[in-house]
């Protein structure tokens, strides 16, 4: 199975570097590693391109936001299953896509998902959050329950299928397309329990209050779109991430 990791940045010349090299290290051969950037003006893209031994595609062009720019990157790729590691991420170690693929195999699943931890910008070993998914099942999807969307993997196909990123959506296109996926067209999943991420604090969705509140707004109109909930489940959502600070 060949597996299409695509990275979007803009202006990230202080990580991207930590990004592209956690996949290089991969211990599994067939990946192809995809770059989206949005016409960076810092030095991102000239570091892009002198770690591009183990990347196979450099797209660099404005584009209208990280939604539009993963979708420009499920178009490009070419492979069985599509995965995103954004530029402030990495992997947790350098077997994560050899034992995502092995689940894929053994499941016979169309997506599988994991654990993630949020970390330190500056300190990659200090954790600060920690997002331990469990079992999926669709009654918790209803009562706001979602996987870490970077540490979920989905067949090429299922996109090609159900459709890409909903671009409507400024911040929750992510939780919009778990929603579709799995709660309205019921997609196959597996659990894979371990973590697959880290990813560095400061996103877009949890930077400020005001985007905080955003994405909130965002998840609303996700849950009513495919009426899978409302308001009181998007409390729900929030409830459930104060065990995550306490676990570390």
């Amino acid at each position: 199975m060949r597996i299409s990791i695509i990275t979007a940045t803009y202006n990230n010349e202080t990580t991207i570097s930590d990004a592209v090299n956690s996949v290089a290290s991969q211990t599994y051969d067939n990946i192809e590693h995809i770059i989206i950037d949005g016409k960076s003006n810092d030095n991102t893209l000239s570091i892009i391109k002198e770690k591009s031994g183990r990347i196979s595609k450099i797209i660099s062009e404005p584009d209208n936001g990280i939604y539009d720019a993963l979708n420009k990157g499920i178009k490009n790729s070419t492979g069985d299953i599509v995965a995103f590691l954004h530029a402030d991420d990495i992997f947790v170690n350098n077997t994560i896509i050899e034992k995502a693929v092995n689940l894929f195999k053994e499941k016979q699943t169309d997506s599988i998902y994991g654990d993630l931890q949020y970390v330190s910008k500056e300190n990659t070993d200090k954790i600060i959050r920690y997002w331990k998914s469990g079992e999926f099942s669709f009654s918790k999807l209803k009562k706001g329950w979602m996987p870490p969307h970077p540490t979920f993997f989905v067949k090429k196909e299922i996109y090609e299928k159900y459709g890409l990123f909903d671009t409507d959506f400024r911040i929750a296109a992510d939780y919009d397309i778990i929603l579709r996926f799995l709660g309205n067209f019921k997609i196959s999943t597996a659990y894979l329990p371990e973590i697959m991420i880290k990813m560095r604090i400061g996103g877009e969705s949890n930077k400020n209050v005001k985007n905080i509140l955003q994405k909130m707004k965002e998840d609303a109109k996700a849950l009513k779109k495919n009426n899978l909930g409302n308001w009181h489940t998007v409390i729900l959502k929030n409830i459930i991430k104060i065990p995550q600070l306490l676990k570390k």
